[in-house]
Order: C-alpha cells, then structure tokens, then sequence
C-alpha cells in the first residue's frame, strides 16, 4: 500500500500558497509552469479519441519536469509514479507526449533564444575579468554542472567519481 500521491497537492496548494516549495520540487516556477502549459496545451499530441482520456496536460507536464529535475532513485519511474499517483507506464507517455509538444520547431523559436552579439561580449568580458583570460573565447560556460550516472561506467570508472561522492558527467 502506498501512500497518497503528492502531484495533486502540488498543483492545487504548493502552486497557490508556497511558490518557492513549488520551484523546487518542480524546478520552476508557477508563472513560468503555468506559462509552458499554456503554449503547448493545444499541441495534437495530447488529443486522442479512445475511451481512455490523457491526463491534463498541466498533470503530463508536472511529472515530466519533477521526473527530469531529479536524480538517483527518485528519478526511476516507479518513484515518479507513487509520487504522481499514476501508473509505471504512464509517467513514460506523459514524458514523450511533453517532449514531442516543446520540441516542435514553433515553440523551440520561442521559448530559445541564443544570446545577442552583445550579450556574448558582454559575458565573455565578464569571464575575461573575473576568471581565466584565456578562457574568453568561451561565451558558455561559467560553471559547470553535474549529471549524475545511475552506475559506475564500466572503463575508467573512477575517472566519474565526482566531489559529491557520486558518479557524474561535468557539463560546461
């Protein structure tokens, strides 16, 4: 027996009364969320005619980002799912059907936007003075960050024990 799920909660209370509890257990926050759903509610993908409906496409996209936000076993899809209260195989469509809705081209154009000429000068002066000279051809990178592995990489494993105590990939 499994406790209630939490992903109702979330939405209905956190969303409202604790916005910050909110970005961290989702990794944004409810204007931006509210935002990303609004965009990709009318994509097809979460249209279907059988007997069986989706899930809203605000429930769909909650589980997505708390399933990428986080690592180790709460990421695994059994955990996800106690959490959202769904089935196993759910949190996987719900997953696809997001990502399918924000990779199209239209919405790619305007949720990502590269830096401005400007911006990249600006940011590679901002390296320039505070860092490595020779790192100002890099526009970037500030700081890097980790990805956690689910286990030990078989050839040169140690080379990915990170500071954390944690198998990771540094990304810049």
């Amino acid at each position: 027996l499994h406790p209630p799920a939490q992903l109702p909660h979330v939405l209905s209370v956190t969303k409202i009364k604790y916005p910050d509890h909110f970005r961290q257990i989702l990794r944004v926050t409810p204007y931006t969320f509210d935002r990303i759903t609004a965009k990709i509610c009318t994509d097809p993908v979460f249209v279907n005619h059988s007997h069986c409906e989706q899930h809203p496409v605000d429930v769909q996209l909650a589980v997505t980002l708390y399933r990428f936000g986080h690592s180790g076993n709460a990421a695994g899809q059994s955990a996800v799912a106690r959490w959202a209260g769904v089935g196993h195989g759910t949190v996987s469509l719900m997953t696809r059907r997001v990502m399918t809705a924000i990779l199209w081209p239209d919405f790619m154009a305007e949720a990502v936007r590269f830096p401005t000429a400007e911006e990249k000068e600006a940011a590679k002066s901002w390296v320039e003075a505070r860092s490595c000279k020779a790192w100002r051809g890099g526009w970037c990178l500030v700081d890097g960050t980790l990805i956690p592995l689910y286990d030990r990489p078989h050839w040169y494993g140690e080379s990915y024990f990170d500071r954390k105590c944690n198998y990771s990939l540094n990304i810049q």
